[in-house]
């Protein structure tokens, strides 16, 4: 009889227990996930992050938008990153092999690049090689930064000989200058002439010398939100996400 009160009470027992272990799918997320992001993501990751949060109520996504190379170099300094948002996997094997990637890189989206000028084109240029004509002030962003890595390949592809008046630490940069008249045309990605809207004009790149960018993400080793920062980048991969990027002009991530 003895025997048979303490069985019922372990049974008891652990069904008390198991009615009691949370669910990991009721997981609360909460605080601040810091994403260091390639700087052609600016606009995208912001609305991203917006979106984010607005699901994820006291979620915190904090963003550093520079050139690929310069998050690198800053997060294996010991800068604090939860996430890392590359614009080519060189860069992100990099991080890699140096034993900063927390996990499996996982490819979110491609790009392709285009020649940006002043808005209305005032130098009327069609192509890549108007970019070598005499008065025509080129800029393009650093080789080591992605997109100066990609114009090379491209202006190799094309024939095209051209020296930069100076090499710009991103995208962005290169933007900018054109914006202000500080030169007149660079190469960046498709989706930074149309971040800038009317204030620039983009010159197609023609397929046959284009040069498709790939970008993965990874969340950081040693992360301090590591629920968090997969979280967002779950977000990234999903349908929501995919569209989101797609409205500012990136390719599909498959």
């Amino acid at each position: 009889m003895r025997s048979r009160f303490f069985l019922v009470a372990v049974a008891a027992a652990l069904l008390t227990a198991c009615g009691s272990s949370p669910s990991p799918s009721t997981t609360t997320l909460g605080g601040t996930a810091s994403v260091f992001a390639a700087a052609s993501l600016t606009d995208s990751f912001k609305a991203l992050g917006s979106a984010f949060q607005t699901a994820h109520s006291g979620t915190t996504i904090q963003f550093n938008f520079a050139g690929t190379p310069t998050l690198v170099t800053q997060i294996e300094q010991g800068a604090s990153a939860d996430v890392f948002a590359s614009a080519d996997t060189t860069n992100m094997d990099k991080l890699k092999a140096d034993g900063f990637a927390g996990g499996q890189a996982q490819v979110f989206a491609h790009n392709k690049l285009e020649i940006v000028v002043a808005a209305g084109n005032p130098k009327g240029i069609t192509g890549l090689a108007d970019l070598a004509k005499p008065g025509v002030i080129y800029i393009t962003a650093a080789v080591t930064v992605p997109a100066g890595k990609y114009a090379l390949q491209i202006l190799a592809s094309a024939g095209v000989k051209v020296t930069p008046k100076s090499l710009e630490t991103d995208v962005k940069s290169v933007v900018s200058k054109i914006e202000l008249g500080e030169a007149d045309a660079g190469i960046v990605y498709t989706t930074d002439v149309k971040a800038a809207g009317s204030k620039v004009t983009g010159v197609p790149i023609p397929d046959s010398v284009n040069v498709t960018a790939t970008y993965p993400i990874v969340a950081v080793k040693g992360a301090k939100n590591s629920a968090l920062a997969n979280a967002f980048i779950a977000y990234v991969l999903s349908a929501d996400g995919q569209a989101t990027l797609q409205t500012f002009g990136f390719l599909p991530a498959s």
